[in-house]
Parts: C-alpha cells; sequence; structure tokens
C-alpha cells in the first residue's frame, strides 16, 4: 500500500447527521431524566456547553491524516530509531463517553522516509479525540505510522487510567492499562523491542 493509500484508509470525516439544535434538546432530554430542570439558572446554558464540549472533545472525527500532514514528510537517509516519548492523551471511552487520561510512546525506525516530530504527537491527539477503546487507539496510531512511512518497524505503548474505572462500576482509583502494537522489526527482534522499552521506562531529566 502506498502512503497515499494509507492516507485515504485511515481518514475519517463523517458530516454531522443531526443539528446542534437537535443535539441541544438530547441534553434537555438526559437532564430532565435525571431528576433536574433543565430551565433552572445554572442549566439554561447548559446544553450548549455540553454540545460544544463534546464537539471538542471528539474533534478527531473532523481530520485526516492528509490536513495533519501537511506535506511533513521528508527522505532522510537514516535507520537509527526515533522516538517521542511521554505524549500527553486525552480521550473519551465510547462505553460511558468518560475520560481516558494518560501517555502514548511512539517509535520508528526509519526506511527512507521521517516525519515531523510535532505529527507523530498530532497522530496520536487525532486518534485520541474520538470515541474510543484504548487497544484501538494504540493500533489506530501504529497504523498510520506504518502507512505513511512504511518504516522498517513501528513501536507504540499506551498507558491510560479509565475514569468508567475509577468513578464508576469497579471504582479502583490508581489502576493503568497498557497496550502496545509492534510491527516490522520491534515485533521481530527481541534485542529492537527491548532498547525501545527500556527507552520509555527511563525516566526523562527534564520536563
Amino acid at each position: 500500500m502506498s502512503a497515499d493509500q494509507a492516507i485515504a484508509s485511515l481518514a475519517t470525516q463523517p458530516k454531522a447527521r443531526v443539528s446542534d439544535a437537535e443535539m441541544r434538546q438530547a441534553v434537555r432530554t438526559l437532564l430532565i431524566g435525571l431528576g433536574e430542570d433543565p430551565d433552572r439558572e445554572g442549566l439554561i446554558d447548559t446544553p450548549k456547553r455540553v454540545v460544544k464540549a463534546l464537539k471538542f472533545l471528539t474533534s478527531g472525527y473532523n481530520q485526516s491524516l492528509d490536513e495533519l500532514l501537511n506535506g511533513a514528510v521528508f527522505h532522510e537517509n537514516t535507520n537509527e530509531m526515533v522516538l517521542v516519548r511521554d505524549i500527553d492523551l486525552f480521550s473519551s471511552c465510547e462505553h460511558h463517553i468518560l475520560p481516558i487520561l494518560g501517555r502514548a510512546h511512539v517509535a520508528y525506525i526509519p526506511n527512507g522516509k521521517v516525519i515531523g516530530l510535532s505529527k507523530v504527537a498530532r497522530i496520536c491527539e487525532m486518534y485520541a479525540r474520538r470515541l474510543q477503546v484504548q487497544e484501538r487507539l494504540t493500533a489506530q496510531i501504529a497504523d498510520a505510522l506504518q502507512g505513511l512511512l512504511q518504516p522498517q518497524g513501528v513501536a507504540v505503548v499506551v498507558e491510560a487510567t479509565h475514569m468508567c474505572m475509577v468513578m464508576r462500576g469497579v471504582q479502583k482509583p490508581g489502576s493503568w492499562t497498557v497496550t502496545s502494537a509492534m510491527k516490522g522489526v520491534f515485533a521481530d527482534d527481541a534485542r529492537t523491542r527491548q532498547e525501545f522499552m527500556s527507552l520509555i521506562r527511563h525516566s526523562p531529566a527534564f520536563h
């Protein structure tokens, strides 16, 4: 698959099926169902604010890789690991629409092409700002880099805490979920994989 085909296959730009007014009315209905009065002073503008917040938190649906990259893929004759670690992630659980908070560590070994470092973080953010499960989010980041750069390998580790486990249900604050996706040499070569894992365990000396 070429880079252009990879970009097209990973792009997601659905059009809104309902209006903002319909979304605000849905929030009003939820408030009534919770036993609240949506017309009282503190809640009058809540439907509008909730819709605006949800649109921001899921803004990744309105982005695509080609727009995000803006040509920032460069030819470079290097084959050493490129690692961007401790990328903050803020996502939303698709089962309860509650926050997922964590970080991503992303590495690849180039095969003639590199990507602007800030774009690695932006790819993570684009997929995070959708309704997600952590396993899918991890795989999407890895698939995007693999499709765009055709590198020798890609490694992604996501560490996150899920408010659906902390605030409700099992109610276990302090629990973290770790997911990984390994492609190419990271999957096939234990030494390369171990180098990546040791680098993301190392505490950075700057903040």
